[in-house]
């Protein structure tokens, strides 16, 4: 089952946003931003290319669950009213996901061990003989600093896993400040097509970049990454300058606003 047809990806993004600020305003603070960058990745993701049951997501960050949880109702995953209980004590739905996280295939505790679970499914259904069935692994720039993405990267190269499709957050953001501040990632796209991979650099906002992008991916038959250049602060005007993207403060007064202002875009 995909994304209902009723939502365009745009306004899908808008829907996973307010979700998401819904979700994060009882606690005051949250992975806010992680959700508001990457809103129209998981937006387009879920409407016309992932399809549940035929193939497999990870999101390797596991802070990033927000994002598949606000986006998991209109894919048959999650109950709306389940959002409610996200961050709260006994609650499956986890501010950082683990491994019984509903609606994902896999998600991790420790960053940059996403990809090596997304080739692992990707050869596990080429041995079982699941064609058409395809593997979305999200990924964010801040993973790209751990070795371990780049032995995965080398190991779906060599084994041609062509039905593995890498989407990466590139938002510039994590809990040290601007990963560019701490390591040079760039050229990100030619790092990839070095190893092997196809790379498609993109306008992280942009659906209709985001789809051709996905749709390049999938007739490619070496294993593609989908670089996302994204904001945390997207999409979110009444964001104060200077809001901590990687964990947002969230008072009451803020979040009503956000919710205001999200509401009269969707309304």
């Amino acid at each position: 089952m995909t994304a209902t047809n009723a939502l365009t990806p745009a306004r899908y993004a808008d829907v996973i946003r307010l979700r998401a600020v819904r979700m994060v305003a009882p606690h005051g603070f949250g992975y806010l931003g992680q959700a508001l960058s990457s809103a129209e990745l998981f937006a387009t993701l879920y409407t016309g290319h992932y399809v549940p049951g035929r193939d497999s997501l990870v999101v390797s960050p596991g802070h990033y669950i927000i994002a598949a949880f606000a986006a998991a109702p209109e894919a048959g995953l999650l109950d709306e009213e389940e959002l409610a209980s996200y961050g709260f004590d006994e609650s499956a739905l986890e501010a950082i996901g683990t491994e019984r996280s509903p609606a994902v295939d896999l998600t991790c505790g420790s960053l940059g061990m996403g990809l090596s679970g997304g080739a692992g499914l990707a050869l596990a259904d080429r041995l079982q003989g699941r064609d058409g069935a395809r593997v979305y692994a999200v990924l964010s720039d801040g993973e790209l600093e751990e070795g371990q993405v780049w032995e995965a990267a080398l190991f779906a190269a060599h084994h041609r896993l062509g039905m593995l499709t890498v989407l990466l957050d590139a938002n510039d953001s994590q809990v040290d400040g601007p990963v560019s501040s701490i390591t040079t990632l760039e050229p990100v796209a030619g790092k990839w097509e070095s190893f092997g991979w196809a790379a498609f650099d993109v306008d992280g906002h942009d659906t209709a970049a985001l789809d051709d992008a996905l749709r390049a991916a999938a007739a490619d038959p070496r294993p593609a990454v989908v670089i996302a250049r994204t904001s945390t602060m997207h999409g979110l005007a009444v964001l104060p300058d200077g809001a901590d993207g990687h964990f947002i403060t969230l008072p009451d007064s803020l979040a009503e606003a956000a919710i205001r202002e999200l509401e009269a875009r969707l309304a």
